[in-house]
């Protein structure tokens, strides 16, 4: 079954948890290694990519580690159209919604279309919406960047990337960002987008993980977390147990 089928499948009945890892990060070995526990911890699939540039070696290189190390499937986060690897599962064939840049709203996709076409990979369209702070992603992806109180221009983006056809919409706070996306905004898009909503940026806690579930995300990312842990078990497990509702033990 593909991604998007999984993804659709689940939407409404449970809710799923990502693990972003970026190549640039950390060496492939531990990079397999950080998604062979994410599974134990429960996490549903590997997220691989940032908002910083990499070699495609090196995205190759660690897409076949966690391929080898982990029995969770894998999807390409990419920066840039140089980050893509046929040794992962599928793409995130995404624009960024709110960029001032054209490269990042359909300039990348272009440069890269062809080529992802005959990779033979899942490609799941994904509207991306990058909110104050942004971080690194935000200056990079040269974001407008929306209000984190601002419901209404939040589920306007999400309506525009439902209407476009898009299958996801993903608000984004940025990585390492202080706070995620407020549950208000969250319950906006939630109440206008029929596609799924995933939400990442910012999210430490389990209680962080709990507030962006309950609001409505269908999907939670986290990512920070897994790569600085020194046991990635025990640090992501009650995340991701928040995330779907499952009581502590």
């Amino acid at each position: 079954m593909k991604i998007i089928d999984e993804i659709m499948e689940a939407k409404g009945k449970r809710k799923l948890h990502m693990t972003l890892i970026d190549p640039a990060s950390q060496a492939p070995e531990k990079a397999g290694n950080i998604a062979r526990e994410a599974g134990l911890a429960g996490s549903d699939y590997i997220m691989i990519g940032g908002s910083t540039s990499v070699s495609s070696e090196m995205v190759d290189s660690t897409a076949l580690q966690i391929r080898k190390q982990s029995g969770l499937k894998t999807i390409l986060f990419p920066g840039s159209s140089e980050m893509i690897s046929r040794n992962a599962d599928a793409i995130f064939f995404m624009s960024l919604l709110n960029s001032r840049n054209t490269k990042f709203l359909i300039g990348y996709q272009v440069a890269s279309s062809r080529f992802v076409k005959k990779l033979g990979i899942e490609t799941i369209s994904m509207g991306y919406i990058v909110f104050e702070p942004g971080m690194t992603v935000g200056k990079v992806g040269e974001a407008n960047l929306v209000g984190r109180d601002d419901t209404s221009l939040a589920a306007s983006y999400a309506a525009a990337a439902e209407l476009l056809g898009m299958s996801l919409v993903y608000l984004e706070a940025g990585s390492g960002a202080p706070q995620h996306i407020p549950p208000d905004t969250i319950r906006a898009v939630k109440k206008e987008a029929c596609i799924p909503v995933i939400v990442g940026g910012g999210i430490r806690t389990p209680e962080a993980a709990r507030s962006v579930s309950d609001a409505g995300a269908d999907i939670v990312v986290t990512g920070t977390v897994a790569e600085k842990a020194a046991s990635v078990v025990e640090s992501l497990s009650p995340i991701v147990e928040a995330v779907k509702g499952i009581a502590k033990r």
